[in-house]
């Protein structure tokens, strides 16, 4: 048998140790075959249905607000060149009825009341509005993506303190092409 004693010339050795790196991986696929079914455990499987959108058939009486914020330099956005470089989150909060009137708080909660009333008496009482929902108006928001969420729940809080059962959103639909 010959055994090399490694003292025969001044050469390095060339041959690297294997059985670290061996053991490591060893130990790294043993907690990969632990961890994986665990990490990748479903409760059931789910069908998540599958819905034809539809153009939504709005209501006159359906309210429409816009929420942004002031821009940097405290410009409002509006009809009008203004300057407005677009909303950030520190600015104050904005609201639109209609895209066209900015109301406060206050200014916002007493129309929505008052629209809200005028729609009830005209549809001949709650117990009318109960018997169709159809008739019962809804809210839209337009909300900046810049705009804090402070800003869109306060005029959600004001639209169902005056009565509106129903708020959605309104967004850019994405286009399923790219």
């Amino acid at each position: 048998m010959a055994i090399s004693s490694g003292g025969g010339g001044s050469t390095p050795m060339s041959e690297i140790n294997t059985t670290p790196l061996v053991d490591v991986m060893l130990v790294l696929l043993i907690i990969f075959l632990i961890a994986v079914p665990v990490a990748i455990q479903t409760v059931e499987q789910l069908e998540v249905p599958i819905i034809e959108s539809v153009e939504s058939k709005d209501k006159v009486e359906n309210l429409l607000l816009t929420v942004t914020t002031t821009d940097a330099d405290g410009r409002t956005a509006g009809t009008q060149r203004s300057g407005f470089t677009g909303a950030v989150r520190e600015g104050e909060c904005r609201v639109y009825i209609n895209n066209i009137t900015l109301v406060t708080s206050q200014e916002l909660y007493d129309q929505a009341f008052a629209k809200l009333d005028r729609i009830v008496q005209r549809a001949g009482g709650p117990e009318a509005l109960r018997a169709d929902p159809d008739l019962i108006p809804q809210v839209h928001i337009r909300g900046d993506k810049d705009a804090p969420w402070r800003c869109v729940a306060g005029a959600i809080y004001n639209v169902q303190a005056a009565g509106y059962p129903t708020v959605g959103f309104i967004s850019n639909p994405v286009d399923p092409n790219g």
